[in-house]
């Protein structure tokens, strides 16, 4: 199912939420210093815009992965956990405190390859694969944003087994800040890097009218014909390596870092027997239904530390949303660097010392805490 990181443009802009006005600001690491305690009431959105902030400094570029250590890859893959019965890939290494990395929309634990032997050096770091992606199960379920909330919440649980931080590009993002909520005293940080999601919009009308029967069940139908044609037509090409490629050069500034290794670990997966229906359900029951999950209403209940790696070259989430949530959100912390979507992979040096530069504070702080 990974191949549908080449899903249609204007679907990927829709889910990530990019600001249309891109503007570039130095920033500067802004420290916070409390406990990770996430409200359990709920999503429910406050309106708390927090001003003031100052965002200063300078970003940061240089060339991709020079010397770094790389994770083998591996075609059967590493381990595996069952949950809810179904299949769940991910990746361990080292020892210390954990860190847990959560990959991106069509993406897997591979997109991590450069971060985690670094991360692994000083930490116990994991990189799970989200059900519907990578190694993981093409499980046929109705997927939504609680689903994979409820997966890392539960890997949280039975198999990391103690308190850790939690780290995610794109959709893993998001997907960290909802986990953040779900599991409050076991999370002591969480780090964004290009995150997915969408800011509330309180102007929008929730009232709808009322279906009528010819609409309910003729043309629900009749789209629902269409919708399966066209889709699977899209997941076809989207899976196609010289297509995946392009899109990967597309949000990567500096594409020296799409070879082989990436584009193999986003194609094979797609050869699920279920890959297809994944991607049907994604693309028509998940990407074009997100307005109740919004950044607002997890922010609005956060208190851990939080920070934010920016690749500011972005071409789908640009780096206002990033002063946007740290507006919101002043205990934030905010790198940035030249670079596209997936700073990790582009930039992982640079990414690799902004976590562990954070890490070691946050991690300070939560050993505090217990004492």
């Amino acid at each position: 199912m990974s191949c549908s990181f080449a899903v249609s443009p204007s679907l990927r802009r829709e889910f990530v939420n990019p600001v249309s006005h891109r503007f570039f600001a130095p920033a500067r690491i802004y420290q916070p210093r409390s406990k990770c305690e996430i409200s359990r009431r709920g999503f429910a959105f406050k309106g708390i815009l927090a001003s003031g902030v100052s965002i200063i400094g300078s970003s940061l570029v240089t060339e991709p992965g020079q010397g770094l250590e790389r994770l083998p890859y591996k075609p059967e893959g590493y381990n595996y956990w069952t949950w809810k019965g179904h299949k769940i890939h991910y990746v361990v290494q080292g020892e210390g405190f954990p860190i847990v990395l959560i990959h991106g929309f069509g993406a897997s634990a591979f997109h991590w390859r450069y971060n985690i032997p670094e991360l692994a050096k000083r930490y116990k770091v994991y990189a799970i694969d989200l059900l519907g992606f990578g190694w993981s199960e093409k499980a046929i379920i109705e997927y939504d944003a609680m689903v994979w909330r409820d997966q890392v919440v539960d890997f949280l649980k039975e198999i990391v087994k103690e308190p850790a931080v939690v780290v995610g590009n794109s959709l893993g993002g998001f997907t960290a800040l909802v986990a953040a909520a779900g599991l409050p005293e076991q999370v002591a940080g969480v780090a964004l890097l290009n995150s997915a999601g969408r800011f509330g919009d309180a102007t929008k009308g929730t009232n709808q009218s009322e279906e009528t029967t010819f609409q309910k069940i003729f043309l629900k139908r009749l789209k629902e014909i269409f919708q399966r044609v066209v889709l699977g037509f899209l997941f076809w090409q989207a899976k196609q390596p010289a297509r995946i490629e392009s899109v990967l050069k597309s949000v990567y500034i500096n594409a020296s870092n799409v070879d082989d290794y990436l584009v193999e670990s986003i194609t094979r997966p797609a050869a699920d027997p279920n890959a297809g229906e994944v991607y049907y359900r994604l693309m028509t029951r998940f990407m074009l239904n997100q307005s109740k999950y919004t950044l607002d209403s997890v922010l609005s209940k956060l208190s851990c530390p939080l920070l934010l790696v920016w690749g500011d070259l972005d071409p789908w989430v640009g780096p206002a949303k990033a002063i946007r949530i740290k507006e919101f959100y002043p205990k934030t912390s905010i790198v940035n660097l030249q670079a596209g979507h997936c700073p990790h992979d582009e930039v992982p040096e640079l990414v690799n010392k902004a976590l562990m530069d954070w890490l070691s504070t946050v991690i300070l702080e939560a050993s505090l805490q217990t004492l």
